[in-house]
């Protein structure tokens, strides 16, 4: 009896660098891993793991063309990752509107 795979959540996914630059390869077109692995200095191995880990977190999805698997991005998971920062902006907004009032009362 196989184990089930475990499923990477987004945070998790996207807290790799390299992970993070795959995806945005694949923002404008899909491609194969042979093609993703072309653009870093790792092995193809290494790049299909993090391929795994993104489509376990739902952020890419792969399909057959004859002999290769091909990879496109799937950004409806990313939505999660925006409305967590969006609770935080209103944190950031706070600190950016003091220090405009600390910047202009010094003029």
């Amino acid at each position: 009896m196989g184990v089930p795979s475990q499923k990477h959540d987004v945070f998790q996914a996207i807290a790799d660098p390299t992970r993070r630059q795959v995806l945005q390869l694949l923002g404008d077109k899909e491609m194969p891993v042979t093609v993703i692995s072309d653009h870093f200095p790792i092995s193809r191995t290494a790049v299909s793991k993090h391929l795994r880990i993104l489509a376990d977190a739902g952020l890419v999805k792969e399909r057959k063309v004859g002999r290769e698997t091909r990879y496109r991005l799937e950004a409806e998971p990313l939505m999660e990752l925006k409305r967590w920062l969006a609770y935080y902006e209103r944190y950031w907004e706070n600190k950016l509107n003091v220090l405009k009032r600390f910047v202009e009362s010094d003029e």
